[in-house]
This record gives structure tokens, C-alpha cells and sequence, in this order.
């Protein structure tokens, strides 16, 4: 232990972890009992004397104790959750807490940030969702500068994202998937899918969530609410010729559900089946997200304008 900083401590390992875990009584009489997150006892010992230190000021000096990672992540987090991204955000914060779990604010720095670009680029991440990540780290960062818990940002430079990937198809192509599709009652939930997705250019979600409450088939229109859109704003569609008839080819198979498979509501269109449907038509490197690339580029090819499309 360390004299005159805390009662008497050990090093422990505990079954099923490789890592030091250092345990002792706090100077206010508090049980600790953190993971040194290293299996080499040296450095173990030098965080078990920091760890102590850091308590002995805070209780014998009235210094505020150094924040951790986890303590700006839960009130970060907490702000976070009614978003509509909150999914997608804590699955970057998966992302990041193994390289800062258990590290202190003021120590995370451009080495770390650096280590997190290396190892997700040589995992074959993409530019783009590593900054995603790096965004994330960020927010959470400013969080804590606002809150007095870190004096200053450490220095994060993103990294260069390639243009943006846009991929569509021809009409003859499209005829060549959806008839693929069509060939069996397994997948032909997915054919019309393809076919209301072509004629509306809406996202997958809003697609294969659609419900009849939202649809109106005697003005031609639908409707879109804020918590379903990617902006958060309520929307109209109106519904041409070809979305009308793939509604009414839907009408009385379910109550609620537009589109369905085995009598519910279908939750995704980018199947397997839809991937090999692809591979049979001789369609390659596409995605379900370029059936709305495909809507906006044939609308423009027929002279839709801009601001109209």
C-alpha cells in the first residue's frame, strides 16, 4: 500500500479474467475494487498508486477526483437516448470503449485516437464509419470540457472519405431482378418490395414499415411520420401510377402490415434471398439503398427537376 493514502491493499486476479484487479479501503472507509485492465503486475501496481493518490487528494485535500471514460459516457448518454440516432450511437460507443475503458479523461490523447484509425483500418472499416466514431468521441469529450472534467480537447484529425458511392440501375435490370424475385411465393413478398421502392424512392425502413394506417389510396397519397424519417420531419408522398397498383395487389393479406412475409410485417428487404436474386440477374455491386440512387437518377434522366424531385 501506500503510507498515510488508504488501509491495506493487494493485487488480486480473478477466474476467467487475465487482468489485475486492485483492492483496498479508500480514506473514508470505502471498499475499492477496480480491474487495473493489464496483466502485467508492474504497471498494475503503478495504477493501484495513482488510483490511491487520486482518492487520499480528494478526500484529505477536497480535490475533485479525475473523471474516467465511463463517467462522461453515462450522462452523455443519458442526453443521447431520445434521439432517433441512439442506436447507431451506442454502437460506436461499443467501438471506442475498449481502447478508453478505465482510462482517465485528461490521459486520453492523439496516440489514442491514431491507435483507433490503425486498428479499424486494418480491420477494412470504412473511412467514413470510422469518423462516425471519432464524431462520437468528440461529442462525448466536449461533453466533459463543458462540465469542468477536461480542460481541453485532445487533437482529432478525421480521415479523407472518398466521394460519395452513388449506384443505379436501368429499367431492363430492374425487370430482370424483380422477375427473379418473382419466380417463387418465398421471395415475392421482396419483388413487390423492389417494385413500391422504385416507384417512391423511399428508404428501406419507411418501406418494409409501412402500415394502412398510413396510407390514403383514394387521394394517391402516404405519409411519413418525424420519429421515421432520417430528419426527423413528418412528410407526404404522393403515389403514382405503379405505386397504387402494387398497394392494391396488397390489399386484404394483412390487417395492419402493407408488406408482409408469413403473415407479418417484413422488418427487412436487404435479405439473402434479395442478394442472391441479384447474383442471378447479373446485377453486381448493388445495395438496397441504390433502389432509391436508382428512383432519383430515373427521374432526372426524364427531365424531373431538382427542386421538384
Amino acid at each position: 500500500g501506500v503510507a498515510g493514502q488508504g488501509g491495506k491493499s493487494m493485487l488480486c486476479k480473478f477466474k476467467g479474467s487475465p487482468h489485475w484487479y486492485v483492492r483496498f479501503t479508500a480514506p473514508d472507509g470505502r471498499r475499492v475494487c477496480r480491474t487495473t485492465r493489464t496483466a502485467d503486475r508492474k504497471l498494475a501496481q503503478e495504477y493501484e498508486i495513482r488510483l490511491k493518490q487520486e482518492m487520499w487528494r480528494a478526500c484529505q485535500l477536497g480535490e475533485e477526483p479525475s473523471k474516467r471514460w465511463e463517467e462522461a459516457v453515462v450522462p452523455w448518454s443519458q442526453s443521447k437516448q431520445s434521439k432517433k440516432t441512439w442506436r447507431d450511437l451506442r454502437w460506436h460507443l461499443r467501438i471506442l470503449n475498449p481502447y478508453l475503458r478505465g482510462k482517465l479523461l485528461k490521459d486520453i490523447n492523439a496516440e489514442d485516437v491514431d491507435r483507433i484509425k490503425a486498428e479499424r483500418e486494418s480491420q477494412g472499416v470504412a473511412p467514413a464509419t470510422t469518423n462516425r466514431t471519432l464524431e462520437v468521441l468528440r461529442s462525448v469529450l466536449r461533453m466533459a470540457c463543458k462540465r469542468n472534467w477536461l480542460k481541453a480537447l485532445p487533437p482529432i484529425e478525421f480521415l479523407d472519405e472518398p466521394d460519395v458511392r452513388i449506384r443505379w440501375i436501368t429499367p431492363e435490370e430492374a425487370d430482370r431482378l424483380i422477375q427473379e424475385l418473382a419466380k417463387s411465393k418465398w421471395t415475392e413478398p421482396l419483388a413487390e418490395l423492389v417494385r413500391f421502392s422504385l416507384a417512391t424512392g423511399l428508404r428501406e425502413s419507411n418501406v418494409t414499415g409501412l402500415e394502412w394506417s398510413r396510407v390514403d389510396l383514394e387521394r394517391r397519397v402516404m405519409w411519413v411520420e418525424g420519429h421515421q424519417s432520417k430528419n426527423g420531419s413528418a412528410f407526404n408522398l404522393p403515389l403514382s401510377a405503379e405505386a397504387i397498383l402494387v398497394l392494391r395487389r396488397r390489399q386484404g393479406k394483412h390487417s395492419r402490415w402493407v408488406f408482409t412475409y408469413r403473415g407479418k410485417g417484413v422488418k427487412r428487404g436487404n435479405t439473402k434471398a434479395f442478394k442472391a436474386a441479384l447474383k442471378r440477374a447479373g446485377i453486381n455491386n448493388f445495395r438496397w439503398h441504390d433502389l432509391r440512387h436508382t428512383w432519383a437518377s430515373w427521374h432526372i434522366q426524364n427531365g424531373t427537376p431538382i427542386p421538384v424531385l
